[in-house]
């Protein structure tokens, strides 16, 4: 399996079964990360996590506090395609596999800010 990274007419696949994604609140200047599966339905989050929270970013009720993030499962579903894309002020998304990270423009061989980025499951012949 894999996830693909669609910037336009570029696409970028990642030989992946799981990543993270991260990034910094515009706002509040707070860490989020998801951890997310590729499935043959889709990508699926799996758990997600905060640093904090403030403007738009308060964690659901069932939340923990786990080493000083704020730590839950979403609800199990598949979703076919996600779409990124960044203000501008904040750095740019990180793409994490395997504890290391990098961003997410510099992933896909693009500017950072160049415009939104959709991520999906590949096609079974993508590489």
């Amino acid at each position: 399996m894999s996830v693909c990274f669609i910037a336009g007419t570029i696409v970028k696949a990642l030989q992946v079964s799981a990543f993270t994604l991260a990034w910094t609140h515009s706002v509040e200047k707070t860490d989020w990360q998801e951890d997310w599966r590729v499935t043959r339905n889709g990508l699926m989050l799996v758990e997600a996590r905060v640093k904090g929270s403030g403007a738009g970013i308060d964690p659901p009720a069932h939340a923990r506090l786990v080493d000083g993030w704020w730590r839950w499962r979403p609800p199990t579903v598949s979703r076919s395609e996600v779409t990124l894309a960044n203000s501008g002020a904040v750095p740019d998304w990180r793409i994490c596999v395997g504890g290391r990270c990098a961003p997410l423009h510099a992933t896909i061989g693009l500017a950072a800010g160049t415009g939104p980025v959709v991520m999906q499951r590949c096609p079974e012949n993508a590489s």
